[in-house]
């Protein structure tokens, strides 16, 4: 009872402040009527990709905000996913201001220290107490390392685990009460909503995590020099504190200091979009919080980003879909596209080839003609995703996560650059892709690394046979050692025969398929 009424006070705070900001009616709309999930993506038709400096469309992102780190957080984390709460909620959360009041660098230093496990000038002959930057998570300072380099040294805001178990309790509290009360909710399932928001949050406190993803991408781009990863200090490293190289650039943001400086912002518009869709095709794994903020220019026109507490990820399949889809607009091949929607099982076997190319041909026709800045890629998908729904299409969020993400990919590139072609910005890396990976030598590659993967799994199988060939022999000596054996051995040998035949046939489909 006590309980519950702790939760009922906190709650009415936040309602209280929802209210202010006329904010409670679009949050009851992510539980009410409409569904979370693909229908509402028809509402992206409306919305332009979203610049940084332009003012939120609701009064729930200004509510957030002022309610604090907990609620910020929790909105940023909600607006990765859009499968859940809709592609135009999700795409107005990404304009949540991550500034916030800093804590006392004196906190910060004890932080360090703890979580590293010694006195602060073991680690760091010179560390600014004033932070350069603070966030809702964390704030950063700069510092220069015993051995004279110098770093970013991110460190958790104290209290803020605390801050956010309690809150989210509060939240599971009321889904499961919503739940109870309104039929309409239990197909969203809010419960599950704060459930995977919940996982998402625990594993952005970790930094150990984003150091992970930081050095996995820093990995993968090694090849493009127009595009760096700032290398991670992993003896300065550990769930709280996460200590990178430091940063020499002009914040994307800074519009004033990147006019001033000549660097060529076309070309950095181009960088930015062509290293997003080489991330997203190439490995798989891109960085999905490209705002102003996280992305600096150098001399160049170079990129270089920060920030991997948010990443998408994306298996060979779905690129290879997405790069058919891609390029099939590219070249209005609307059978490419259906295809690939077919070939992938996004859409079912039992759904008509012929009408859903008539419906991508709906999508693709009415933008030939028009001013290449005025089509933009992230919202043709989510026209496409749209129209798949209705043709019993199942949700992908790994799919719009990407799309989201490459909304606000060039809601960035436009704002450095608005007479950017999107399209044959991104065809280079399309086509190259489609090359190294659907060309005779690539088919060649798949089928090698296919016998391969086969011939290591052959041992185990060999075994696996062996023990059936056994346990075969046993229940011939069992039926065989019986008055009645005679009755029943016909049927066991056959039983294991089966078995056996079985074994064998998935020895074979792993050798040829």
């Amino acid at each position: 009872m006590f309980r519950s009424l702790r939760h009922i006070g906190r709650l009415v705070r936040v309602g209280y402040t929802l209210a202010q900001y006329d904010a409670l009616t679009d949050l009851l709309n992510l539980f009410g009527e409409k569904p979370g999930a693909l229908d509402q993506l028809k509402t992206i038709k409306r919305i332009r990709p979203p610049k940084a400096d332009e003012e939120p469309n609701t009064g729930l992102v200004l509510a957030l905000q002022s309610l604090g780190p907990t609620f910020i957080k929790f909105g940023q984390a909600l607006a990765t996913r859009p499968d859940l709460i809709g592609a135009e909620v999700a795409l107005d959360l990404m304009r949540l201001q991550d500034r916030v009041a800093p804590f006392p660098g004196e906190e910060a230093q004890k932080i360090i220290a703890r979580e590293l496990g010694g006195d602060i000038s073991e680690f760091y002959s010179d560390f600014e107490v004033e932070p350069v930057a603070a966030a809702s998570m964390a704030q950063v300072h700069r510092a220069t390392t015993t051995d004279g380099r110098k770093v970013a040294v991110k460190v958790l805001r104290p209290g803020i685990e605390q801050a956010f178990a309690r809150d989210l309790e509060s939240f599971e509290w009321l889904a499961r009460l919503v739940e109870r009360f309104s039929r309409k909710s239990r197909r969203l399932r809010p419960t599950k909503v704060i459930e995977t928001i919940s996982e998402t949050i625990s594993v952005e406190m970790d930094f150990r995590y984003e150091a992970a993803a930081s050095s996995q991408l820093r990995e993968n781009m090694a090849y493009n020099s127009d595009y760096d990863v700032p290398k991670v200090d992993w003896d300065r490293t550990g769930r709280q504190v996460l200590t990178t190289e430091w940063v020499e650039g002009i914040a994307f943001s800074d519009k004033a200091a990147l006019e001033a400086s000549g660097i060529d912002r076309r070309r950095l518009a181009e960088n930015l979009v062509q290293t997003f869709l080489a991330q997203a095709l190439d490995d798989g794994f891109f960085h999905a919080d490209l705002h102003q903020g996280n992305l600096f220019a150098r001399e160049g026109s170079k990129i270089t980003a920060i920030d991997f507490g948010i990443m998408g990820r994306l298996d060979r399949k779905t690129r290879r879909a997405l790069a058919e889809i891609l390029l099939g607009f590219l070249n209005q091949d609307y059978d490419r596209i259906a295809q690939a929607h077919f070939d992938i099982g996004y859409v079912p076997p039992d759904q008509s080839l012929d009408k859903f190319k008539q419906a991508l041909r709906a999508i693709g026709d009415p933008v030939i003609g028009k001013p290449v800045n005025e089509i933009s890629i992230g919202k043709l998908l989510a026209q496409l995703f749209e129209t798949t729904e209705t043709f019993n299409m199942q949700t992908q969020p790994q799919l719009l996560l990407l799309q989201k993400t490459m909304v606000t990919a060039e809601g960035v590139a436009l704002d450095l650059y608005p007479g950017i072609n999107m399209w044959e910005t991104s065809r280079p890396i399309i086509e190259r892709w489609m090359r190294n990976n659907l060309g005779p030598q690539a088919q060649i590659r798949e089928v090698a690394e296919t016998i391969l993967a086969a011939a290591r799994k052959v041992p185990k199988l060999v075994e696996d046979l062996e023990q059936i060939a056994d346990a075969a022999r046993h229940m011939q000596q069992l039926t065989s050692g019986r008055q009645n054996g005679s009755r029943y051995k016909p049927f066991l040998l056959g039983f294991a025969g089966a078995l056996t035949a079985g074994v064998a046939g998935y020895v074979l489909y792993i050798l040829f398929n």
